[in-house]
């Protein structure tokens, strides 16, 4: 695939907004660690080094060799890259003499320069760095300045290369976009054709090639990710896919069959298994949110490998892995990240599952997805589902899981969501779900004293989960489902609703 965009990843918070941005723009971007540069350059046309909470002044500093890119390509540093560009190649990074963190505004903008069309004097930046640029290389011109920052952009005579210490990237930097338009399109040539009809042409084309006549077999979920994979297989290969959809005994309401109807509805080739005993029985007494998850993780690889060798001539198992779960950041000491709990999307397949693995979401975002969705002509109510995590209400239950706990929380989980929809707020929320506490709480029903459980709801905004702030949901709308859960559900005389964000709070309590 040529036309694309090589970010280098040194380790900043604002990576993957980098590569979101380019993609807005119709241009492919792919991230990789600053220090495993792919050999061949040939696919990419240009190169942007990210931000970092490293110093270049340090010693243990990300130092990427780009000796086959500078100079050589497009060039793009920012923040970090920008400061690594000037220390390296002849200027001087000292640390700051004043804050340079939030909002500034450019000025003494260089006239007749391509990289600052359209850039208006006084735009408004974001800064976040302890250093700055205090000297540029001699081969440097200014192309602006900040109120504190002298040489907040530049560029380097005879070569493509240009640096800027501030994030064009995020929401604060109010011309970002049309920043990197300038840099990727008009400078750098490159073309706007990564679209999501594109997309599917292309990857319906190379799955046809891939498998030829073999079958495919899929895990669905009820989600989105997998959803959209199934299309795309299905538009590709037809009866030759095989989906299984499995009822862990921990979905919502009713959302087995109901989900169940809908994928036959789309002419998915799909089977349903009822696996809800087996799933609470491998459960029961466990309380550990982790091994819970792995518990859950392995039943369902024993329920979905039993029905795979139902399916003649499978060789193949497609997973709806998307992008977010496959790039390789960096943390700010150079190593791995920590892991937080295991992830419920990205799973090592098992050695006696002798398949090849197919994964035609593995470079998409999750609004990219969506949007291939739409182009696929896929039900909305699939599409603008909420994300809903592998384990179900497992994860929801916090302590151990029986049978009466998930039909108690599933009644809560419904009341909550349907309320949702019912009060307009369904897609102004990014993801909700309610939370069984292990708690028990002195209440008054009538004349008598009761003694049951508390709830918790949960409803985020975010774009990518990575991080996330609680919604201010109405307190009519509060109070109504707070009302309706006590009064129907059984066993429930407490309601309570989350305000926390992540970080530092995860979005599941489990």
């Amino acid at each position: 695939m040529q036309n694309q965009v090589l970010i280098l990843d040194f380790g900043s918070q604002y990576t993957q907004l980098i590569a979101r941005r380019v993609r807005e723009l119709n241009i492919y971007s792919e991230i990789k660690p600053y220090n495993k540069i792919p050999s061949n350059l040939s696919d990419f046309s240009a190169v942007i080094l990210s931000g970092s909470p490293s110093s270049v002044r340090s010693a243990e500093a990300p130092t990427p060799d780009l000796s086959n890119i500078k100079g050589k390509m497009p060039l793009l540093g920012v923040c970090y890259g920008a400061q690594f560009l000037a220390h390296y190649f002849g200027g001087e990074v000292a640390p700051s003499a004043t804050r340079e963190y939030g909002r500034a505004h450019l000025h003494s903008l260089q006239q007749n320069e391509p990289f600052l069309e359209g850039i208006s004097d006084g735009s408004q930046v974001w800064m976040s760095h302890s250093d700055t640029i205090k000297q540029l290389p001699e081969n440097a011109t200014l192309l602006a300045s900040t109120e504190d920052v002298a040489n907040a952009a530049y560029k380097l005579d005879g070569e493509v290369t240009y640096g800027i210490q501030f994030h064009p990237e995020v929401y604060h930097t109010t011309e970002g976009t049309a920043l990197l338009k300038n840099f990727l399109v008009n400078i750098a040539g490159l073309k706007q054709d990564w679209t999501p009809d594109a997309f599917v042409d292309t990857t319906v084309a190379e799955l046809k090639e891939k498998i030829g006549d073999e079958s495919v077999i899929l895990g669905l979920s009820g989600g989105v990710d997998s959803s959209v994979a199934a299309m795309l297989l299905h538009k590709a290969i037809g009866q030759q896919l095989h989906c299984i959809f499995v009822n862990n005994g921990l979905l919502r309401k009713n959302e087995f069959s109901d989900v169940l109807e809908q994928y036959k509805g789309m002419g998915l080739n799909v089977k349903g298994v009822d696996a809800s005993a087996r799933f609470l029985e491998a459960l029961k007494g466990e309380d550990d949110p982790e091994t819970k998850r792995k518990i859950i993780g392995r039943v369902f690889i024993e329920v979905f490998d039993d029905e795979a060798h139902k399916v003649e001539n499978a060789t193949w198992l497609a997973q709806g892995t998307i992008y977010p779960d496959r790039i390789e950041s960096v943390s700010a000491s150079g190593g791995p990240s920590a892991v937080i709990k295991s992830h419920h999307n990205v799973g090592g397949l098992p050695d006696y599952m002798k398949l090849k693995v197919v994964e035609p979401l593995h470079l998409l975002f999750k609004d990219e997805v969506r949007r291939v969705g739409r182009s696929l002509e896929m039900p909305e109510s699939i599409l603008g589902r909420h994300p809903f995590p592998g384990p179900g209400l497992g994860i929801r239950i916090l302590g151990d899981i029986t049978a009466e706990k998930v039909s108690m929380l599933q009644e809560v989980d419904a009341i909550f969501i349907n309320g949702l929809k019912d009060f307009g707020l369904y897609d102004k929320v990014w993801q909700a779900g309610a939370m069984l506490l292990p708690v028990n709480s002195v209440g008054v029903m009538g004349d008598e004293r009761t003694y049951e459980k508390c709830v918790a709801l949960r409803a985020v905004e975010s774009t990518d989960g990575m991080t996330a702030d609680w919604v201010n949901l109405p307190y009519e709308f509060l109070q109504k489902i707070s009302n309706t859960i006590i009064n129907k559900v059984k066993g429930v005389n407490r309601v309570v609703y989350d305000i926390s964000s992540k970080p530092p709070a995860t979005i599941e309590w489990e």
